[in-house]
């Protein structure tokens, strides 16, 4: 079952990570940590199509499924990472339907999209092994567009009802400062856009996802309907968790 295939079977939400090392070595780490899925971020971390090859080769052996965001909503980095083998991806800053629509047609070969063909080339078909991979490559295929500005809300209904779109993520951080709330994501006046969001893209039948690493509000939005949900990241683990570490042994060894 693919990642958008679970989001619409009616189950659990499903709970995520980021994944913004870099590191093939730390994304297999995460993969068995028995989380639903990752995200290999390309927009805010160390990454592109050379560093998401071995992270993807590393977490392919476990029951996790894998979405890369991508670092702009370009048709050739769509292309790039369809063929390296992403199966699922999200595309950040989407303001109107058009370019939702956009982005959707760049995930499938002509006449329906305008995706480059090369699957002799391609991880994605195993270098032409994968029968009718052309014919069929768009069927798992999931394209997650990030509303994170005040004109991707406004433009929200018209994204939500463009074929093709698998789910939306509200990404509050950005959100926050498009509102003039910069830095301040669980701000009320974000909450409650956030939270109107959701109920806006559950209503049109997709799945709505966003981000929320304090546990109140991350089940706060998983009441209201959240399907897929980042409640971490790689990198901030380790941040906190070298301080906490650091900070224990010097309470105790008056090295402070």
């Amino acid at each position: 079952m693919t990642f958008v295939e679970r989001l619409r079977d009616g189950g659990h939400p499903l709970i995520g990570m980021w994944v913004v090392s870099g590191s093939a070595y730390c994304a297999e780490i995460c993969a068995g940590g028995g989380l639903d899925w990752l995200l290999l971020d390309c927009e805010h971390a160390p990454n592109d199509v050379t560093t998401v090859l071995p992270q993807l080769q590393a977490v392919a052996p476990y029951p996790v499924d894998t979405v890369v965001r991508l670092p702009v909503a370009d048709p050739v980095l769509i292309k790039q990472f369809l063929d390296l083998g992403a199966t699922t991806l999200m595309v950040p800053m989407i303001e109107s339907a058009e370019q939702a629509a956009a982005v959707v047609a760049a995930t499938r070969y002509p006449p329906e999209g305008v995706r480059g063909v090369g699957a002799a080339f391609a991880r994605a078909s195993r270098w032409n092994r994968t029968a009718d991979y052309l014919a069929c490559a768009h069927e798992g295929i999931g394209v997650l567009v990030q509303v994170e500005s005040r004109a991707g809300l406004d433009a929200l209904e018209d994204i939500c009802a463009v074929e093709g779109v698998d789910g939306v993520f509200v990404g509050p951080s950005d959100l926050a400062a498009s509102l003039g709330h910069l830095g301040r994501p669980e701000h009320p006046d974000v909450v409650a856009a956030v939270e109107k969001a959701i109920t806006t893209v559950t209503a049109h039948g997709l799945a709505a996802g966003v981000n929320a690493f304090a546990e109140p509000l991350a089940r706060r939005y998983l009441d209201l309907g959240a399907r897929f949900v980042l409640v971490g990241a790689d990198v901030v683990l380790l941040a906190r968790g070298s301080e906490q570490l650091a900070a224990r042994y010097r309470s105790t060894t008056g090295t402070e």
